[in-house]
């Protein structure tokens, strides 16, 4: 599930990655040092496109989001060109993620939201 994994990461990187962004709320480029990554990120209407690059590597990747109602589209290319896909919808107290990750393998998983806050995916 290596599309997910990057989904999530995307989400979880400001508050995971301690990165120095500068730019405005429609374009930003952030960096981290401890990582070697950068992130290009331009956001217009219902449309999240980023693009990484690592200094230590020389490695890139793309992630484009769309959002529509309570569906979020996406797609791209993880650091070895290879593309992946994955269609998050979510229903009040749950979430589905389905799609297929950057080696082929189709993916399906719902979370679900308990009262304390922790989430049960199947």
């Amino acid at each position: 599930m290596k599309k997910l994994a990057i989904g999530i990461t995307l989400i979880a990187l400001s508050a995971a990655v301690q990165a120095q962004c500068y730019g405005s709320d429609s374009y930003q480029t952030c960096y981290d040092n401890n990582t070697g990554n950068q992130y290009n990120v331009q956001r217009y209407g219902n449309t999240t496109q980023v693009e990484g690059y690592n200094s230590n590597t020389g490695s890139n990747w793309s992630q484009t989001s769309n959002t529509y109602g309570n569906t979020t589209y996406q797609n791209g290319y993880d650091s070895n060109g290879n593309s992946w896909n994955q269609t998050i919808q979510n229903h009040g107290n749950s979430t589905t993620y389905s799609g297929t990750d950057s080696k082929g393998n189709s993916f399906y998983k719902t979370c679900y939201k308990n009262f304390d806050g922790s989430q049960n995916c199947y």
